[in-house]
């Protein structure tokens, strides 16, 4: 694997947004957690959440730009919070948030939510695109990681992920 986030200043974040408002700090975020030690690592992935899958289950506009990000960090085998990463990535992967509003709203609401329920298609699709590395992470040798990407890979495989 080559140099970790070198695509990073390929996405506009500044023209996205998080749970804070602009997207643009997220770049340092996950430069944090990819060098960082361990205790800067485990504070970046706690903020990153907290930006991109607020209180768990409620998505925003940028995170399915960090997803394929997360992704790389969450492969690197002596990387940082790896088991953080994959559990974040999962959370984002089921959330239903704003497609369940939708559904739960009055008709003549629904269309409000079409953006935010295209952030969760969009961050689904993400993760989905990164099943070769899940796949590949079911077989690491951290149990715990692999715990983690066999159940994404159940959920991806079982519909609960795919587009």
């Amino acid at each position: 694997m080559g140099r970790p986030l070198k695509r990073l200043s390929v996405v506009r974040w500044g023209e996205l947004s998080d749970a804070t408002g602009s997207a643009v700090e997220l770049p340092a975020l996950l430069s944090k957690l990819a060098w960082a030690d361990e205790g800067d690592a485990r504070d970046a992935i706690g903020e990153l959440a907290d930006r991109v899958c607020v209180l768990g289950f409620v998505l925003t506009e940028a995170t399915a730009s960090v997803i394929p990000f997360l992704m790389e960090l969450g492969a690197i085998p002596e990387g940082n919070c790896r088991t953080e990463i994959l559990e974040l990535i999962s959370a984002v992967n089921s959330t239903r948030q704003w497609a369940d509003a939708a559904a739960a709203a009055a008709p003549q609401y629904r269309s409000s939510y079409e953006e935010k329920v295209s952030w969760e298609d969009n961050s689904r699709a993400a993760v989905a695109a990164s099943r070769g590395i899940i796949e590949e992470l079911t077989q690491d040798p951290d149990v715990s990681v692999a715990a983690i990407a066999c159940q994404l890979l159940d959920n991806l495989a079982g519909g609960l992920g795919s587009i």
